[in-house]
């Protein structure tokens, strides 16, 4: 079995650190070790708990999320272990964004955002894990992985992206694009015929991504805008007939 990846949670507001933590937690593979309110305690904990991993929010009340980061890879001068840091913020300025990279954090997610986002971005991390620790020399998929240069979710080679509508994102038009295309992998292999088993419901996205219904409903029809999706539409005994998204590319 895989060991545990040990996580801390960094944030002001005592009942968004729990959501995260419920959100870790359903990640198999994750644990959370603790939860930090402050920077001081941030590096308190990190340094006494010894965690793999620190979701890490920006706006602390004693000092800038950035200087915790800072504080981590050493520039404090205080001897702390190595520790991976997921940036979980609502600041989105360029300055902010750029200084997290520079001080070396694995990902920025901005508040707010869909539940699944984190989770599957948990995922990614665990993989990347695995792809650096269980083989001598990393292939260039993997240091693509680790190094962010995978190519953007939602976007197919040689379209150009249209605009998202607001409050749509692309990391979880990314969850919903994996989904599609998931699903006419699978049908794919077989071939039934029927035109119905590669394409997918509104109900059955929610179920394969985390997010709700009408969200999923919402980035498919964007997809379907875009023209990477096109729509069947299934009739029943009774009612308006269900439409159903078949990923085109």
């Amino acid at each position: 079995m895989d060991p545990q990846v040990r996580t801390l949670i960094v944030d002001d507001d005592f009942m968004v650190a729990r959501v995260h933590r419920g959100l870790v937690e359903r990640v198999p593979g994750f644990t959370v070790v603790g939860e930090a309110m402050t920077g001081a305690e941030a590096l308190e904990m990190v340094s006494r708990l010894r965690p793999d991993l620190v979701l890490l929010d920006i706006y602390l009340p004693d000092v800038n999320g950035i200087e915790v980061l800072r504080g981590l890879r050493g520039s404090g001068g205080v001897d702390l272990p190595e520790v991976d840091v997921l940036v979980i913020t609502a600041a989105r300025d360029s300055d902010t964004v750029r200084r997290a990279l520079r001080g070396g954090a694995v990902q920025y997610l901005i508040k707010p955002f869909e539940p699944a986002v984190l989770i599957e971005r948990l995922r990614d991390y665990a993989r990347l894990r695995r792809d650096l620790e269980n083989s001598g020399a990393a292939d260039q998929e993997a240091v693509d992985r680790a190094f962010g240069a995978a190519r953007p979710a939602g976007r197919a080679p040689g379209r150009t992206a249209k605009a998202m509508p607001k409050g749509l994102t692309s990391q979880t038009a990314g969850l919903v694009e994996r989904a599609l295309r998931e699903r006419a992998a699978r049908s794919g292999d077989g071939g039934s015929g029927d035109g119905g088993a590669e394409d997918l419901s509104a109900t059955e996205c929610a179920a394969a991504t985390g997010i709700s219904r009408v969200s999923a409903r919402r980035y498919l029809e964007f997809f379907v805008d875009s023209g990477r999706v096109e729509v069947r539409l299934r009739y029943g005994t009774a009612g308006r007939p269900e439409r159903r998204y078949l990923w085109s590319g």
